[in-house]
């Protein structure tokens, strides 16, 4: 199997196994081709799994556990969850490409209520626990959406391939959200919010969430990320589902207010 566009064992041995005959530059070339040829497969293949799987769920499952993030009033008509990692490239992708359209366009004008679980990857990804502890004691703050953004926007200068003093990068982001940052660095370092972070991830468990982000909008379990034309596609079917809110009563004149 392929990951990240790298070419899988096998195709590297059937490379391997060719060699050019001397002072043969025809054959030469034609190496070059088949090693091309072999290159754009793998990318095909890459792409072509990158598209966001689309499951048709109970949309009645009652919430388990769990504490998510809110954004958005809490009585929207449509009901919006993602199940995340700080850390996963593809979470990173759809919270600073997506999300910033998503906020204008359907949170801020009423349309959805966007719920934010924990899922960390870890340990595959080896800093993401820290980073959803950053976020969750900025929540004490009233700063969570405000770690959240610079948490995915910082991705790459933090993240396990490349960082193994997190807190260090966690820190300065949150002096520079204007936190207090002693209090905000004992409730990182005792883990107050381990449980809530658990509670979140077994929510997902529940809901068979395989892979991040994976969404849940109306009756459709999404695995993958979404553009904005996709994720307003399924707001919009979803939108049409939903009960009607009655039309209020006209204030009849010289009530009382």
């Amino acid at each position: 199997m392929l990951v990240s566009g790298k070419l899988s064992r096998t195709q590297r041995l059937n490379v391997a196994q060719i060699k050019p005959a001397k002072g043969n530059p025809k054959q030469f070339v034609a190496i070059i081709i088949v090693i091309a040829v072999i290159g754009v497969g793998a990318l095909g293949y890459v792409i072509s799994t990158s598209k966001p799987q689309i499951t048709t769920i109970d949309p009645t499952i009652p919430a388990g556990a769990a504490e998510p993030h809110v954004k958005g009033m809490a009585n929207a008509p449509v009901q919006v969850m993602e199940f995340a990692d700080f850390e996963c490239p593809g979470c990173g992708n759809f919270a600073n490409i997506t999300e910033p359209d998503i906020r204008t366009r359907l949170i801020n004008t009423g349309i959805v209520t966007f719920k934010f679980f924990d899922f960390p990857l870890a340990p595959q990804h080896r800093n993401t626990l820290l980073a959803h502890h950053s976020a969750a004691c900025a929540d004490d703050q009233g700063k969570f959406w405000e770690m959240h953004d610079r948490l995915y926007a910082g991705q790459d200068e933090w993240n396990g391939e490349v960082s193994h003093s997190p807190m260090k990068i966690f820190t300065r982001y949150a002096k520079e959200l204007g936190l207090d940052v002693k209090t905000w660095d004992d409730c990182v370092q005792t883990q107050k919010h381990l449980a809530r972070i658990k509670g979140n991830q077994a929510e997902g468990t529940r809901r068979n969430v395989s892979q991040t982000p994976t969404l849940i909008i109306g009756n459709k379990q999404i695995a993958g990320g979404l553009s904005y034309d996709q994720f307003k596609a399924l707001v919009d079917s979803a939108l049409a589902k939903a009960p009607k809110t009655p039309a209020s009563a006209p204030e009849k004149k010289g009530a009382s207010k």
